[in-house]
C-alpha cells in the first residue's frame, strides 16, 4: 500500500496510506452491521496495507469507536494514524428525546448527540474518545461539521465557527503544543468554511468529504492553493461523491443514485455520463479514476472512500491499486470535464 509522509509542524512525522478507511459504515450508517462482519472488514483492510483510521463520537453514537477498540488493541501503536473528532458530545437521551442521528444510524447506543464547540467541550470529547477507542494517543483531532450543511445557514455557522476559535480551537491548540495530538484541523463537507478556518488559526489537515472530486474541483479556486503555500495536508473524504462516481450507468438509470445524500439531479447524472463514457474509451474504471484523481494534488494525503462490506473495502483497494493514464486525464479536460488547472500527477 502506498503511502504519503505528512510533516508540517515538526511534531513527529505522519505517514498516512493513500488509501484511509472512514469508520462511519462500521458504526451502522444506513443499515445494522453484526460485529463479526464489522470485523471482518477492518481486518480485511489491514491485510491489505491501509493504516489510516478515521473516526468520531457521530458515527453509530459512540460504536465506531468502540468497534476500533478491539481491533486496534493487539496492533502496535506506531503501526496506523488515528484520527478522531471534537464538536459533538454523546450525553444519555432525556424521556421523550428525540434522537436526531437515528433513522441514518442503526442499532446504535442508547445516546443523543449535542454540538459543542466550546474548550471544554472539545477537552471532555477526547477524554471520551479516549476510553471508547481504548488507546493512549490520538494522533489527529478534527473539529466536525462546522459547514451550513449541517448548522442550517450561514448565521447558524457564524456562530457555531466563533464559539469554536474562543474555545474548541484555544484547547487543539493546547494539546497540540503539549505533544498529546500532533496535529489538528477540521472535518468539513464545504471547503468554503476551511479556506475561513485557515485565515484566522494555525491549521495542520482538513478532512474534506465530496468537494474535491472527479465530479466537481471547486476548492482550485483559492482554498488548495492557500494549503498548499502553508503546508496543510488534505484527507479527501467522499471521493465518489455520495456514490454516483461507483455506481452503474443501469443503477443511475433506475433512480438509485445519490449527490450530498439526496436523489442525483439532471445535471449531475448528465456530467457522471460523460465522465464514465471517457473513462471507458480508456479501459478505466470510473470508479478508479474517481479514487486516483484526488491524490494528484499534492497537499493530498490521503482518501478515505466509504467500505460497509468485504466486497467494498476489496474494490477499494484496487481503486488505489490502479494507474490512470495521463491521456485519461488529458481527454477529461479537452472535454471540459475537469478543470484545466486540476493537477493529476
Amino acid at each position: 500500500m502506498k503511502s504519503r509522509l505528512w510533516d508540517r509542524g515538526g511534531n513527529g512525522a505522519l505517514n498516512f496510506t493513500e488509501l484511509g478507511f472512514g469508520t462511519a459504515p462500521i458504526g451502522n450508517l444506513y443499515r445494522a452491521v453484526p460485529e463479526a462482519e464489522a470485523r471482518a472488514v477492518l481486518d480485511t483492510a489491514w491485510a491489505h496495507g491501509v493504516r489510516n483510521y478515521d473516526t468520531a463520537p457521530l458515527y453509530g453514537l459512540g460504536l465506531a469507536e468502540t468497534r476500533l477498540n478491539g481491533f486496534l488493541r493487539d496492533k502496535p501503536r506506531d503501526s496506523y494514524v488515528l484520527a478522531s473528532k471534537v464538536g459533538r458530545l454523546l450525553q444519555l437521551p432525556k424521556p421523550g428525546q428525540d434522537r436526531s442521528a437515528i433513522g441514518k444510524f442503526y442499532d446504535v447506543p442508547s445516546r443523543v448527540e449535542v454540538y459543542d464547540y466550546s474548550y471544554d467541550g472539545a477537552m471532555r470529547s477526547v477524554e471520551f474518545s479516549l476510553e471508547r477507542l481504548g488507546v493512549d494517543r490520538i494522533d489527529v483531532l478534527y473539529a466536525h461539521d462546522l459547514d451550513i450543511f449541517n448548522h442550517g445557514s450561514q448565521e447558524a455557522l457564524n456562530a457555531r465557527l466563533a464559539e469554536f476559535m474562543a474555545g474548541g480551537y484555544l484547547a487543539l491548540l493546547s494539546l497540540r503544543e503539549q505533544g498529546v495530538i500532533r496535529a489538528f484541523g477540521a472535518g468539513l463537507n464545504e471547503w468554503q468554511p476551511c479556506e475561513w478556518l485557515t485565515e484566522r488559526g494555525d491549521f495542520d489537515l482538513f478532512l474534506l468529504a465530496g468537494r474535491y472530486t472527479l465530479l466537481e474541483q471547486g476548492p482550485l479556486e483559492s482554498f488548495l492553493p492557500m494549503a498548499q503555500q502553508r503546508g496543510i495536508g488534505i484527507v479527501l473524504g467522499g471521493p465518489y461523491n455520495s456514490g454516483v462516481l461507483a455506481m452503474s450507468a443501469a443503477d443511475r438509470a433506475a433512480g438509485k443514485a445519490f449527490y450530498n445524500y439526496d436523489p442525483a439531479p439532471q445535471w449531475v447524472l448528465d456530467r457522471v455520463s460523460r465522465i464514465e463514457a471517457v473513462c471507458g474509451a480508456h479501459g478505466v474504471r470510473m470508479v478508479d479514476a474517481a479514487f486516483q484523481f484526488p491524490l494528484g494534488h499534492p497537499s493530498v494525503v490521503s482518501v478515505i472512500p466509504g467500505g460497509q462490506s468485504v466486497a467494498e473495502v476489496e474494490a477499494n483497494v484496487r481503486a488505489a491499486a490502479t494507474i490512470v493514464p495521463a491521456d485519461l486525464w488529458a481527454e477529461l479536460k479537452a472535454q471540459n470535464l475537469l478543470r484545466a488547472d486540476a493537477p493529476v500527477g
